[in-house]
């Protein structure tokens, strides 16, 4: 780790972890052993079990419920990190919507549509408004994404429409927040055994197809993501915003897929 990749006297949010397996576990490790001070949130009391003690291990002073969807807890989270601590240096934004992914996208009633643009989606741009005033001196907004947002993953349904919005969003956010010096990032990978993937149906096919093609014949770990997440809060990366963070453990693209991109690409710029 390089002195600009030091993240201590850093304090940062995640949210939320489920249990050890989450991504945001992952990131909530390697930020801590980096240094970083940090404020952690589970879902509900049925999730606290599991993450308090993973918390306290962290040394965190702030361990808080936060459900997106109840009004007034994530307010109240932030309203705890100014109390207790003044101010923010970035947060991890790593929470989905906890319905079936069984159905098709021309399926989905728009109950469950808005429920998993809430959650995944809009719920990442009220951290970001709630985040602004805590990060004076600059800071990062880190979010999870995944690789559907891009191409037609077999049974990630409507979550990939979801994850293209977010990874949409997270660009906007990046050019209206640049002039405070508030960088933005999704972090997209392959498929990874998290509770959340729990609801994607034939995991093991989808997992063993993106390890086929993945260029190192590997799949990523929470732990790999969070290598990734703590060099894009750290220093080392103050000149980088508004990028889609892809790791080498995604799947890479057919030759035929690849083919016709290109040519989509070519028509337009020449016509």
């Amino acid at each position: 780790m390089t002195e600009q990749q030091n993240l201590k006297g850093k304090k940062g949010l995640i949210v939320s972890i489920a249990n050890a397996d989450s991504i945001a576990y992952g990131c909530a490790k390697a930020m801590h052993l980096s240094g970083a001070k940090l404020a952690v949130t589970y879902r509900n009391k049925k999730f606290e079990p599991h993450v308090r003690p993973l918390a306290v291990g962290l040394k965190s002073d702030i361990i808080m419920p936060c459900d997106v969807e109840i009004p007034g807890q994530l307010e109240a989270v932030f309203h705890e990190i100014k109390a207790r601590w003044g101010l923010l240096d970035f947060l991890v934004h790593s929470i989905a919507p906890n319905q079936s992914l069984r159905e098709r996208v021309v399926d989905c009633s728009q109950a469950s549509f808005l429920r998993a643009m809430d959650i995944s989606c809009h719920s990442f741009i009220r951290m970001a408004k709630l985040a602004e005033p805590l990060i004076p001196n600059g800071g990062c907004l880190l979010t999870m994404s995944y690789f559907g947002a891009e191409e037609v993953v077999p049974h990630y349904s409507i979550m990939g429409p979801v994850k293209a919005a977010l990874e949409c969003t997270a660009r906007y956010l990046a050019v209206e927040l640049g002039s405070r010096g508030i960088r933005v990032h999704p972090i997209s990978c392959g498929p990874i055994r998290t509770h959340a993937a729990s609801g994607i149906e034939q995991l093991n096919d989808l997992m063993s197809q993106a390890l086929a093609r993945a260029p190192l014949r590997q799949l990523a770990s929470i732990d790999d993501v969070g290598t990734v997440a703590v060099f894009l809060v750290s220093d080392a990366a103050a000149a980088i915003t508004g990028c889609t963070m892809c790791g080498c453990w995604r799947p890479h693209r057919p030759l035929n897929t690849t083919l016709h991109m290109s040519i989509i690409v070519f028509w337009r710029f020449n016509h």
